[in-house]
């Protein structure tokens, strides 16, 4: 038996970068003997087992062969028979296709150490074309990486290509696709992810509704940068600059599908695209299968993004009625990151990034006013039932047009 380090914690170990865990890879054993040694299985597709003590894993090294279609359409063969660099070259790119033994020698038959130091995201062998979820991963590492100038390699987004081509990511379960866009996103390049996915047109197979939105012209007088989706661009990059939470991002993804559907004529105008967008995120939030907090946010940021930025001239009753779609004495949090959302989108323009956005505290004072309404006073005044919500309804409107006429 051997045992090796492999894949993620030696790449970042060269790269200098924190290694968060560690996986092992066993040559020359068999499962009954990883058990009788204590360590338990887990996962019914391959040989995989934690470590009675450390709980890391290790994985007998093991060849696939393609079987059917998608991410798990294949076969998994191991052995004590398979070699090391057997089970190397099955892996997605060479950066992630080295391994150290226990004296720390490095083991790198596939060149990734020299893809390193030449910042390439370079696939292993011509099998990467048969895993159409190694397309989602190419594009979540260049997110990872940019920072660093990696850029996927010429002939790695080719074979990306023809994996977008072939309907092979149409074989993707939702749940891995969230499983990878989710961890995409909160990458210190998110905008990157997606400009690689379009690159290679798998954005146009798995978010049609983002796709459509480059070329797709807005007012420059507003948007600087003129193209819709350079500005979703931007505005990812923002939320990573200002380290957004997810449902910011996915919001700030989604928030403006609406502008896809104008028709050319109307361009660059894109008249109630807040309302046209309901539609194109609901259809994107349950093709993905996506976690309701981050499904319900991307909705709303889509609807009533355009409020934020008009929160100064907001009427106190158009306001009003915006912290009761909120729901804000409930739930709080949301309208926090509603906020977060609609300052990203400001930032996310041309030339504005740093731009002073006076609309967040405005509309965070407003809630505070409205939260500030005692039910109390008007259960001792003897309001019951339908007539307690009108009464605290009337009572909270007149503290926002008394919060707005203190602003001025």
């Amino acid at each position: 038996m051997q045992i090796f380090k492999v894949g993620g914690a030696v790449r970042d170990r060269l790269l200098g970068r924190p290694v968060t865990e560690v996986d092992w890879v066993v040559v020359g054993s068999t499962a009954e003997e990883m058990q009788a040694l204590g360590f338990r299985p887990v996962g019914a597709d391959f040989p995989v087992f934690l470590h009675p003590k450390t709980g890391e894993e290790y994985a007998l090294a093991r060849t696939e062969r393609k079987s059917g279609r998608g991410y798990g359409g294949f076969t998994f063969f191991a052995d004590p028979r398979v070699t090391l660099e057997e089970d190397l070259i099955r892996r997605d790119l060479t950066i992630n296709a080295m391994a150290e033994d226990e004296h720390g020698q490095l083991i790198d038959p596939y060149h990734g150490q020299q893809d390193l130091q030449a910042r390439l995201l370079r696939h292993v062998s011509p099998a990467f074309a048969e895993d159409p979820l190694r397309v989602l991963r190419v594009a979540r590492f260049a997110a990872r990486y940019a920072p660093l100038g990696f850029r996927v390699a010429e002939e790695t987004q080719a074979l990306m290509r023809q994996l977008a081509v072939s309907g092979e990511l149409q074989a993707l379960t939702p749940e891995r696709s969230w499983k990878e866009i989710s961890r995409a996103l909160m990458e210190p390049r998110p905008d990157v992810f997606v400009q690689v996915l379009r690159d290679c047109g798998a954005l146009a197979e798995l978010l049609p509704e983002v796709d459509a939105l480059f070329g797709v012209p807005q007012p420059p007088q507003h948007h600087p940068e003129v193209d819709t989706g350079a500005h979703v661009l931007a505005v990812l990059r923002q939320c990573a600059e200002h380290d957004q939470p997810l449902t910011v991002r996915w919001a700030c993804l989604l928030h403006d599908l609406g502008k896809g559907l104008t028709p050319p004529e109307e361009w660059p105008k894109h008249i109630a695209h807040e309302h046209k967008g309901r539609k194109p995120i609901t259809a994107v939030n349950e093709r993905c299968k996506v976690p309701r907090e981050c499904a319900e946010l991307a909705l709303l940021v889509g609807e009533y993004h355009t409020h934020a930025h008009r929160a100064l001239e907001l009427r106190p009753s158009t306001l009003f009625e915006l912290l009761q779609h909120f729901d804000i004495y409930r739930r709080p949090q949301r309208f926090e990151e509603f906020i977060a959302a609609s300052e990203m989108d400001a930032r996310g323009r041309l030339g504005l990034e740093q731009r002073d956005y006076p609309q967040a505290d405005y509309l965070r004072g407003a809630a505070d006013a409205a939260r500030a309404v005692a039910v109390r006073p008007l259960l001792e005044r003897g309001f019951q039932g339908a007539q307690l919500g009108e009464a605290l309804n009337r009572e909270r409107l007149a503290a926002l047009k008394a919060y707005k006429q203190n602003r001025e």
